[in-house]
């Protein structure tokens, strides 16, 4: 069975696959380079982009928290209070929450979304941090775990090492790999209805805090 015909004589089906082989035959475009010299601001002092990071943060309506690398334990048991149940990646270092004195629940493959539900906060690392923006990339790493336990618990406790932070965008996503899974985070979860009322904890932990630590 054909198709009708037209003035030519060609059935649709003729003029369409004509139409197909005309563009296949058009020689594509020469490649164009593209300037990849974006805008960078290393030369921003360590100190200045670890101020930066935490007005951001705060501006996010986040907590932050700066410690030397010695008093992690201390202030991450500080801040999470009377948590009773805490959940972690299991790369985490173990001293991190030696001083919490809750119960430490390391996620796994096999751990249920209820069980995540019912953590009373997650303790973790991160990846990269810019300063410019006030974004904490995650990237699944050790420290970090699955995207499903720093989304699911209602408070999300988060490291941030000084060498970790950079002044840009540019800057941060050269430190990551595109394979892996990346999370950006700026501040609690929070989203607007059409009469701009915010409400947190939608997508996401409804508090954050941020622990900087300007040494190792």
């Amino acid at each position: 069975m054909t198709g009708s015909t037209g003035r030519t004589g060609k059935t649709g089906k003729e003029t369409v696959l004509g139409r197909v082989r005309d563009a296949l035959a058009i020689a594509p475009p020469a490649p164009v380079t593209v300037p990849r010299e974006y805008r960078t601001g290393t030369e921003m002092p360590s100190r200045q982009r670890i101020a930066l990071l935490a007005e951001r943060l705060r501006d996010y309506r986040a907590s932050v928290h700066e410690c030397r690398a010695a008093d992690t334990a201390a202030t991450i048991a500080g801040v999470l209070g009377s948590a009773r149940r805490i959940g972690c990646p299991a790369g985490l270092p173990p001293d991190w929450l030696a001083e919490t004195g809750a119960e430490i629940r390391v996620d796994g493959p096999e751990t249920s979304v209820a069980e995540l539900d019912a953590l009373d906060a997650v303790v973790t690392g991160s990846a990269v941090s810019c300063a410019e923006t006030g974004t904490i990339f995650l990237d699944a790493g050790p420290d970090q775990g699955r995207r499903a336990l720093t989304l699911v618990p209602d408070v999300h406790v988060c490291v941030v090492d000084a060498s970790s932070v950079v002044a840009g965008v540019p800057e941060a996503i050269a430190r990551l790999e595109p394979a892996r899974p990346i999370t950006l985070i700026s501040g609690p979860s929070a989203t607007s209805d059409i009469e701009l009322e915010r409400v947190e904890g939608v997508h996401g932990p409804r508090t954050l805090v941020v622990v900087l630590r300007p040494d190792r």
